[in-house]
């Protein structure tokens, strides 16, 4: 309830303890991923990145924007491709996991910087890649961000990698996408439908409130319809890799848990369904996540 807007935005990260039932939890979801953005089930996009467009580069800075607890960050410094990763974010808890954590692998080409990205600076061309994975949804003003920001520090040439959620602005799908999610919601039973630390039942989706999703954090998908046109036209795109979640999110929103071991066949069938039910939606809409490569221009 802290009325600044920046504070709010960062309570909502800024705890390494947060626990949450969301679909990235789920082993399936990930390796639904993998294999819409690599074509390999077992092939993370780290890998396949720095295979495909990376491997004869070396002594390569990467700057890695509202990194969070820098999971992928920590990939991409084990290769001996990256000099430096620089990983920046204003939830200072969540670098200081990521700090232990690369302390823990013997990963010393990485820092980590709690900084306000709109007040940071940067030297001019000092970045061979700039990386946003599940965070540039969370800016504004994101043409001037692009402009004043990420083209400058990015080198001639240099490429952007995103993994991001570029749907519509604060999550307010249309009744077409509320009804999907409802069907999918409907062929789960009950027993997997139990929200997590709860009694109660998720049996039915009505879409994410306006005012309390500002007033929880301000930045969530504030532009985000906004990205895809904005880098289309500022960058030459290398490849763009639609990964779907129209459906999937909030379908496995607060549930996801119950479908986290691999060993329950009645949860991977019930998946399969779900996957197969999004593929089918996805063949005439365009994709609310997208894996993404850019060449600045």
């Amino acid at each position: 309830l802290n009325v600044n807007a920046k504070s709010r935005t960062k309570s909502a990260f800024d705890n390494s303890a947060i626990q949450s039932s969301n679909w990235w939890i789920i082993p399936e979801v990930k390796e639904r991923w993998n294999e819409k953005i690599t074509g390999s089930r077992s092939l993370e996009y780290e890998k396949y990145t720095v295979n495909k467009y990376l491997k004869d580069k070396r002594k390569l800075r990467m700057l890695s924007i509202g990194a969070g607890v820098c999971s992928h960050e920590l990939k991409f410094a084990a290769y001996p491709n990256f000099k430096e990763i620089v990983c920046i974010d204003i939830a200072n808890n969540l670098l200081k996991t990521a700090a232990e954590r690369a302390k823990k692998k013997g990963i010393n080409n990485i820092k980590f910087l709690s900084e306000d990205i709109y007040k940071t600076t940067f030297k001019m061309d000092e970045f061979d890649m700039i990386m946003f994975h599940s965070s540039l949804h969370h800016f504004s003003n994101i043409q001037d961000l692009i402009e004043s920001k990420i083209k400058k520090w990015l080198k001639p040439k240099g490429i952007l990698l995103i993994n991001e959620y570029v749907g519509p602005n604060r999550l307010q799908f249309n009744k077409d996408q509320i009804s999907s999610i409802n069907i999918g919601l409907n062929l789960i039973p009950k027993a997997l439908k139990q929200r997590f630390k709860s009694r109660l039942i998720k049996n039915k989706f009505y879409g994410s409130g306006y005012i309390r999703m500002i007033i929880a954090d301000p930045s969530e998908c504030i532009e985000s319809a906004n990205i895809l046109p904005i880098l289309r036209n500022e960058f030459e795109i290398i490849e763009e890799k639609p990964i779907g979640g129209n459906l999937l999110m909030n379908i496995l929103k607060d549930i996801s848990h119950n479908f986290v071991n691999t060993q329950d066949v009645e949860a991977k069938n019930i998946l399969i369904k779900l996957f197969e039910l999004e593929d089918e939606y996805l063949k005439t809409r365009e994709s609310d996540f997208l894996f993404g490569l850019y060449r600045n221009k």
